[in-house]
């Protein structure tokens, strides 16, 4: 799966960067990766609820929250609740994760737990059955267009087997520093989908970088 991030389009004309990425075929993108920061939990400041309603109203794939947020336990399930396909939260900054997965199946989503680089996975292990997804990050959270930290791959591989030993029923995602180059590692570790940025919205053709890069993936080994 291929998620391209939004964060990396042109603000200005968002409703046309997402139909770019939309257009039936290989060159389609699975989800469309949707960074909301708040200028508190992350430094930078982007989009908030508004603006997702507005892009929900558009949009013809499923939207990929991802709540770079603090309290997410208040205002994640406003996400869900107004048809974001899957809502990522952190679970730096979730108080009672288990509870905040439930609120955002209640209201109609996937769920999604996202770790930064530094954060160990088996302190979530007891918490990620509650989860559909799993996002761990490849760069410190907060901008866009990072280099890639080859480290994390030791977490994406750790959950690939939990999830093919059946311990976890969960989708592996990850995000940031995604391009040519590193799809193909990310793929080998067992990543299914992979959140894009400027490899996808910096190219010349979206869609076309889309299909470059699945093909990269399913040829190094990703089963999505």
């Amino acid at each position: 799966m291929i998620a391209p991030s939004i964060l990396s389009s042109d603000f200005s004309r968002l409703g046309e960067e997402i139909e770019a990425v939309s257009v039936d075929g290989d060159t389609r993108a699975d989800w469309i990766h949707v960074d909301v920061m708040d200028g508190h939990f992350v430094p930078n400041l982007t989009i908030g609820l508004p603006v997702v309603r507005s892009l929900l109203q558009v949009a013809r794939v499923p939207l990929d929250c991802h709540l770079m947020i603090e309290d997410p336990d208040r205002w994640a399930p406003g996400y869900a609740e107004s048809g974001a396909h899957n809502v990522t939260v952190h679970a730096e900054a979730a108080r009672d994760p288990v509870m905040l997965a439930k609120n955002l199946h209640a209201a109609g989503a996937h769920a999604g737990l996202s770790v930064k680089p530094n954060t160990p996975l088996d302190d979530y292990l007891d918490v990620l059955p509650h989860y559909d997804t799993l996002l761990i990050m490849s760069v410190e959270p907060g901008f866009g267009g990072q280099e890639f930290i080859p480290e994390v791959l030791d977490k994406v591989r750790r959950a690939r087997r939990l999830v093919d030993t059946g311990h976890l029923r969960l989708l592996v995602e990850i995000d940031g520093g995604i391009n040519n180059d590193t799809i193909e590692q990310a793929a080998e570790a067992g990543v299914d989908c992979f959140v894009a940025g400027s490899a996808v919205y910096g190219a010349e053709d979206p869609g076309r970088a889309i299909a470059h890069l699945r093909q990269q993936a399913r040829r190094h080994g990703c089963r999505g």
